[in-house]
């Protein structure tokens, strides 16, 4: 039997760094943000250009012109969840089936809107990063492309820190760097495989 940790927490609070982590300690993982771009250089761009027109080139979704669409009405950011996340979700079962057939026991999928969203994912655990809100921002606008509006724009439309970590099976602070962060992340790994293995034993 192959379980799945799903892996979510608010931008820039440290999710792709923990994913990294569970892939160095040898567990598949699956990055949402990676589908979108395969998406995005593929079948998702055509219909994109479609609902954002100006927005795909050379036949990839540009990203950056994307989002200034969406920074200029904001409330058109509902219309691309519409359109992406069921492909995400597609691929994402395609991935589990994939995975199982292999027979890996486990599986880690980053889904930063897990919550938002709202959608249906077969998960056995939910890990949630967090960070200080200081340290968020700081990350958050170091990226290329990031205004102050855009991450304030994001962040209006994100359930909060506090919410998610209540959510969460697991709670990861990646607040106090890479070292900590892997001991973390080593110890949410032992544990979770330690309850899988009591739940095996109790079939």
């Amino acid at each position: 039997m192959t379980y799945a940790i799903g892996l979510t927490g608010s931008i820039a609070t440290g999710k792709s760094t923990v994913l990294s982590i569970f892939a160095d300690l040898g567990v598949p993982v699956r990055s949402a943000d990676e589908t979108v771009h395969a998406l995005y250089a593929g079948r998702a761009a055509e219909a994109v250009e479609r609902r954002f027109p100006g927005t795909v080139v050379d036949g990839v979704v540009d990203r950056v012109l994307l989002a200034r669409q969406l920074i200029a009405a904001p409330e058109r950011l509902g219309d691309l969840e519409a359109l992406i996340h069921p492909m995400v979700r597609e691929e994402t079962y395609a991935y589990l089936d994939m995975i199982a057939e292999r027979g890996a026991d486990l599986v880690v999928l980053e889904i930063p809107l897990l919550f938002e969203a709202g959608a249906p994912y077969p998960l056995d655990a939910i890990v949630v990063t967090t960070c200080d809100p200081h340290t968020q921002r700081r990350r958050a606008l170091s990226r290329p492309g990031m205004t102050v509006e855009k991450l304030d724009a994001i962040l209006a439309r994100q359930i909060g820190q506090d919410e998610k970590m209540q959510r969460a099976d697991y709670r990861i602070d990646t607040s106090d760097g890479i070292g900590k962060t892997r001991r973390k992340v080593e110890a949410v790994l032992a544990d979770f495989r330690a309850r899988m293995k009591d739940r095996e034993a109790t079939r």
